[in-house]
């Protein structure tokens, strides 16, 4: 795991301290090594997590001629299949490193051996001889990768930060990108919240040339999943032999693991999954608020614990702990989510870190197997929201400000931007082939959208803010391809979701334990805008040139008026959601994106001058 970022130029060679900066702002993601290259048109700078070939997987990669160049980030599961591949075809390797094989696989499959990628990945390949940049992002979007095109050539990174420093320029704000988060919670697919700055999509590869042309494909999409007619003996026997090839490429590694478990059926799979693999995480981490009125899982991931004789380690915190996290957080995403789940993650991943370099994580059970409550909305209600807000199937449609609220609230270019908000959302449903049921039109749209958006920029920027990889099996591609590829009766009956792999798990997981409902991590957030911190807020928020810049005073005024009268989850929502922004630009737009405290209450750090 690791954070690379470069330029591309049309006519000039980088400059070396420009890609030097990056080691800097890139440090967290790898703090055990860095790399540069440079020459010609291209520079590339890589920051290393160590985890597999601890001695010799440095990087910058090059091919035995040096003709090929590659930096990468994440982890090739299945680099050793491609290895023993590409060897009987008379390739060497000078290392052990799971991103060697790439270069090799280029040379001998040209593009075509992206389809042979199993892994995590976000990587840039340099191919001297035809002066190109090969750009890819893997399938599911589990790690990130933006890019910027200007007038002199392409500048890309591990994150928004890298490309601050790669273009020694402040960014300014995007209203779209805005207007998503403000409306959803993200930022959607390409968007970001800055101007000139777009993600390569989950899936996707760009081919940049000299002179600055460019081409870019998907070579995996969702879209293109076959649904399949299977009874559920069959199915499980299927599955049982997938999962025992994803659990024993997932466990390659040099080092020990721990594992986030929540006490959930996801986490507590892979705990199992593991056992059986005949592995062990060194401890099990989970995180509750006692005294507060969100639900604490910390009983049912202890019971879990136990069950498997795993040494387990609880956090208890409090309210103010969690509002004191805040500024990082926002500073370790650097996008916007509206997730505060991200700020127990954050807890989590700074413990887990004091003891190993690599966690699982659950993630990705319940897109893949349809777990969410919103899958089971009746048709009635989605056919009439579908009436008032088209487009979607009445998915999707739900905005954080109603019309009028936006109408008193956003300036005219947040207004104009506002009108297209849900248009990922749309595109994602319309994408879906004609004899696709609705059920798995909505687990695709949340795979195109709010799962690498959303969910995985929480995993990925609130591990590697710690120097932490956290791996995600129930991502692997395969997984995604096999559950959504199943017949809803597989996947929803009644209320209930995750029908499939809630049977599939009985052999291992208590009976009552299987049988749970869906709880997510929940955070005490609802006393954060209340009482004495109201007239804080409010001077915090119309004090900030963000703030000043793209809302207007008196709609400020009102969510703040409304919530002190009469204090609901929806105005905190709209509040909080303000807050984020606020810190945001302060660090990013006004400010030179350094790092803030550890823990600082977030209207003393919008206070301070």
């Amino acid at each position: 795991m690791c954070g690379i970022a470069g330029v591309f130029l049309k006519e000039r060679t980088p400059e070396r301290s420009i890609l030097l900066d990056t080691f800097a702002v890139l440090r967290h993601r790898g703090p055990d090594d860095n790399g540069l290259h440079l020459s010609a048109q291209i520079g590339l700078a890589f920051t290393r997590l160590a985890i597999i070939d601890l001695d010799h997987g440095q990087q910058p990669l090059y091919s035995r001629d040096q003709s090929l160049c590659l930096i990468g980030n994440g982890e090739i599961y299945n680099y050793i299949e491609l290895r023993e591949q590409l060897v009987g075809k008379g390739y060497p390797f000078a290392t052990q490193s799971d991103f060697e094989p790439l270069l090799c696989a280029y040379q001998e499959y040209g593009l075509d051996f992206l389809d042979r990628l199993e892994g995590m990945f976000a990587f840039a390949l340099y191919d001297q001889r035809r002066n190109q940049l090969l750009l890819v992002r893997d399938r599911l979007g589990i790690k990130p990768l933006f890019i910027s095109q200007t007038a002199d050539g392409l500048y890309f990174g591990s994150e928004l930060k890298a490309l601050f420093a790669l273009q020694r320029k402040r960014p300014s704000v995007n209203p779209v990108g805005l207007a998503q988060y403000l409306q959803s919670g993200f930022a959607a697919t390409d968007a970001t919240l800055c101007n000139g700055i777009e993600r390569l999509l989950p899936g996707e590869a760009m081919l940049i040339e000299s002179d600055g042309r460019s081409r870019r494909w998907r070579y995996w999409s969702p879209q293109t999943i076959q649904p399949v007619a299977i009874r559920f003996e069959e199915a499980a026997e299927q599955f049982t032999a997938l999962m025992t090839d994803v659990m024993r490429k997932h466990l390659r590694s040099d080092l020990p693991f721990g594992l986030f478990l929540s006490g959930g059926i996801d986490s507590s799979i892979l705990l199992a999954l593991t056992k059986i693999a005949g592995a062990e995480p060194l401890r099990s981490y989970s995180i509750g608020f006692p005294g507060s009125d969100v639900f604490n899982e910390l009983s049912d991931a202890q019971r879990i614990a136990r069950h498997f004789g795993v040494e387990h380690v609880m956090l208890e915190l409090d309210e103010q702990a969690i509002f004191e996290r805040l500024p990082q957080m926002v500073w370790a995403a650097d996008e916007l989510i509206d997730d505060y789940a991200g700020l127990a993650l954050s807890y989590l991943a700074e413990r887990a870190a004091v003891d190993v370099k690599l966690v699982f994580a659950g993630d990705g059970g319940d897109e893949a197997f349809a777990g969410y409550s919103r899958y089971r909305k009746i048709y009635l209600q989605r056919w009439l929201k579908n009436l008032r807000w088209p487009g979607s199937g009445g998915f999707r449609t739900k905005p954080g400000f109603k019309p009028d609220e936006a109408n008193t609230l956003f300036n005219q270019r947040l207004l104009q931007a506002n009108a297209v908000w849900r248009q990922p959302f749309i595109a994602s449903w319309q994408a879906a082939p004609a004899t696709w049921s609705d059920l798995q039109r909505m687990q695709t749209v949340d795979i195109d959208t709010v799962l690498p958006d959303r969910y995985l920029v929480k995993t990925d920027r609130m591990t590697m803010a710690w120097g932490l990889e956290a791996r995600v099996p129930l991502l692997d591609h395969r997984v995604i391809e096999f559950g959504l590829g199943l017949p809803d009766r597989l996947k929803i009956q009644g209320r209930q979701g995750k029908v499939f792999l809630r049977q599939w798990a009985e052999r291992w997981l208590p009976a009552d334990h299987v049988q749970l409902r869906k709880r997510g991590l929940s955070v005490p957030v609802d006393q954060w805008p209340s009482g004495t911190r109201l007239p804080r807020l409010e001077r915090a928020l119309l004090g900030n040139a963000g703030i000043q810049e793209w809302f207007v005073a008196a709609g400020v005024q009102h969510l703040i008026a409304e919530q002190g009268r009469q204090p609901s989850s929806k105005t905190r929502s709209k509040l909080l959601r303000l807050l984020q922004f606020a810190i945001w630009h302060r660090l990013f737009i006004e400010g030179d994106g350094v790092e803030p405290a550890q823990r600082m209450d977030p209207l003393d750090f919008l206070a301070a001058s």
